[in-house]
């Protein structure tokens, strides 16, 4: 099996097992929360000692025959916490049942007499190792059971997470995040930020060095996604970035520390009232970052004007204020905190309420002003149902005070609002292809077509990575084709066209599902399950490699092999002003458009056109997902009954 299907079915076996486990506990979703992300964390911070450990031990220098112990600094220098013996997970969860018994003692010199002393003990000596993390580690484990304890080491020391190599307990972690995002978020209106946006967002900006702020930080996703970013750049992201945070909310601001360290990451993250935006610059950094992205909360209402307006940052003047001297809706603040933080050349990304792009009165005069810098980069609309806890759709705003001359009189403009995968049926997603392509617009139009070629050439090197299968040699012997990877090979690694590949993968994969249906009809009982369960793995690999195809497919039919062209319904470069735009027949304005800094005022509509979906494999989906729905309602009704039950009804 495929490594990315085993880390997705980890994902879910984990999650599935805390959860049944937070059921019996008779905790809520806010007390089980912080603990369970510190158990992760605790096993991925072992996970990166054990890494670093041996690294560092390759070049020891050995002294007098022996080698000469680690130290924490080692540590440090390789962005990785040192763990004391008593904060390392493999001893933590060796631990026999009895823990009186073993007159351990803690910190303070306390003797322990319980797994939950025993764990807050090692939370203690881990804010040891880092200054940010003091105080900020949970440290309520007491409130569990040694039984509930233990078992939730267990789960999380699960072996597959070693096998499956890489990174992968950071992934778990932020998995985790995400799946507690809804409930958290129900508990005390937490808005946390999808990552498929956080990543459009660094994927934009192209973060190398300087100082980044994120005013609004929330569980840090924007720190997170610029650290792998960076790195993958072939730098070091602590060495190369300063991060800066504010954070009203400090359970968020818990988390974003949390979250940074699990990630290798150091930061400056202030929270509570003195690290209110609205009325702090807490870092004061007012024309001094060179990168600022944020997710701000949406609409907010009754934000104090006077207290506003002397805390600055408004260089285009104040929103409109009401009779009770209260800022009735706090957008073009936030707006106008992002671009005041910027230095000259830096660059803001941010998620802002839809409604911003042309909402009138005092914040169209703003957005006038902020038109005429010349400083707005792109405006891309995203569709409803990104966020895991609200259905409303949003914009993505850039700013750019570094754009080349010739850009100066220009803005992007995409209108990305019907171009998502779709996770399930209250959440959408850009997949990382969807990603690549959107972000391969913005390329175009500053000019570097270098990238766009690049882009063009991962997709087909990802073809040619995908031409071979992992079958389950063990049981799938008797019924697999022996030229199967062979047929596919000559179908991914010839480099034709993007519209052939597809065209013949399609055939291909409406063949293997024929084969799929007559092996497992064909199986004797004893093995037809395990048959119908290896092909089903493998016309999803398919499918999965389709998806990709697909892909390359949209992208190429609208920009060839390099060029920018406005696209009906998805992308429009328009010009700043009526003087900027000239004579020029087709080129519309922001000015003669009242201002609207709306995608779909100037992207206008797409053609209909086939939508290339297979209607049998599409009714397959259908299905399945009736399926799916049908045994929740059966779950859904269990429980009712079971509830009513308890009450007497």
């Amino acid at each position: 099996m495929a490594s990315g299907v085993n880390v997705k079915k980890l994902e879910k076996d984990l999650w599935e097992s805390a959860d049944l486990l937070r059921a019996d506990s008779k905790l809520t979703s806010n007390e089980y929360c912080m603990p369970v992300l510190g158990l992760i964390f605790l096993r991925y911070a072992y996970s990166r000692f054990k890494k670093v450990e041996t690294e560092i031990l390759k070049d020891r220098p050995v002294r007098n025959g022996r080698v000469m112990p680690v130290e924490a600094s080692d540590f440090a220098e390789k962005s990785a916490l040192y763990l004391p013996e008593m904060a390392q997970y493999a001893w933590l969860v060796n631990l026999p049942g009895d823990i009186s018994a073993l007159k351990l003692k803690d910190v303070q010199g306390n003797e322990m007499t319980s797994l939950g002393n025993v764990v807050n003990n090692a939370m203690e000596l881990i804010e040891q190792q880092s200054e940010q993390l003091v105080g900020i580690l949970p440290k309520e484990y007491t409130n569990f059971s040694d039984e509930l304890l233990s078992e939730l080491l267990r789960i999380f020391n699960n072996n597959a997470l070693d096998d499956v190599g890489g990174d992968v307990i950071g992934r778990i972690y932020e998995y985790f995040l995400s799946k507690f995002a809804p409930a958290v978020a129900s508990d005390d209106g937490v808005f946390f930020t999808p990552k498929s946006l956080v990543k459009m967002i660094v994927n934009i900006l192209e973060p190398k060095a300087g100082t980044l702020l994120d005013p609004a930080c929330g569980s840090g996703g924007m720190f997170v996604q610029t650290g792998d970013f960076v790195n993958s750049e072939g730098m070091a992201a602590n060495k190369t970035m300063t991060f800066f945070g504010q954070e009203k909310v400090s359970y968020n601001a818990k988390l974003c520390l949390m979250n940074m360290a699990v990630h290798g990451l150091t930061g400056k993250i202030l929270s509570g009232d003195a690290a209110n935006t609205f009325y702090h610059d807490a870092h004061n950094l007012e024309g001094k970052c060179n990168y600022v992205m944020a997710n701000p909360p949406f609409n907010v209402d009754k934000v104090k004007a006077e207290s506003a307006e002397s805390a600055k940052r408004l260089p285009f003047g104040m929103p409109g204020v009401n009779k009770k001297k209260e800022i009735g809706n706090a957008n073009y603040l936030w707006i106008s905190y992002f671009y005041s933080y910027l230095k000259e050349a830096g660059r803001a990304g941010f998620v802002m309420a839809s409604s911003a792009t042309d909402s009138q009165g005092k914040d169209k005069d703003i957005r006038e002003k902020l038109i005429k810098t010349g400083h707005v980069d792109a405006m891309i609309s995203v569709g409803n149902n990104f966020f895991y806890t609200k259905s409303l759709p949003c914009t993505l705003w850039f700013f750019d005070r570094g754009k080349k001359a010739e850009l100066q009189d220009k803005i992007l403009f995409i209108d990305a609002r019907n171009y998502f995968t779709v996770v399930d049926r209250t959440l959408n997603e850009w997949s990382e292809w969807q990603l690549k392509n959107l972000n391969a617009i913005v390329w175009l139009y500053r000019g570097e077509i270098d990238k766009y070629k690049k882009l063009l050439n991962d997709y087909y090197s990802a073809f040619e990575n995908y031409q071979t299968y992992d079958w389950d040699k063990d049981s799938a012997d008797s019924y697999v084709v022996e030229n199967e990877d062979e047929k596919l090979s000559s179908i991914l690694t010839t480099r034709k066209p993007f519209e052939t590949i597809r065209e013949e993968l399609k055939a291909y994969i409406k063949e293997q599902r024929a084969k799929a249906k007559a092996a497992a009809s064909s199986a004797d009982k004893k093995n037809k399950k395990k048959v119908q369960s290896d092909w089903d793995e493998r016309i999803t690999w398919l499918t999965h490699i389709g998806t990709a195809v697909k892909e390359a497919c949209w992208l190429y039919e609208k920009f060839g092999a390099g060029e920018y062209k406005d696209v009906p319904g998805l992308c429009k470069i328009a010009f700043t002003t009526d003087d900027a735009k000239g004579s020029a027949t087709d080129a519309i304005s922001t000015e003669e458009k009242g201002w609207s800094l709306t995608p779909g005022a100037y992207v206008g509509v797409a053609p209909v056109e086939d939508d290339g979906v297979d209607f049998e494999e599409r009714m397959t989906e259908i299905h399945k997902e009736l399926l799916s729905l049908q045994s929740e309602s059966n779950d859904l009704m269990d429980i009712i009954s079971a509830n009513m039950k308890e009450m007497g009804l």
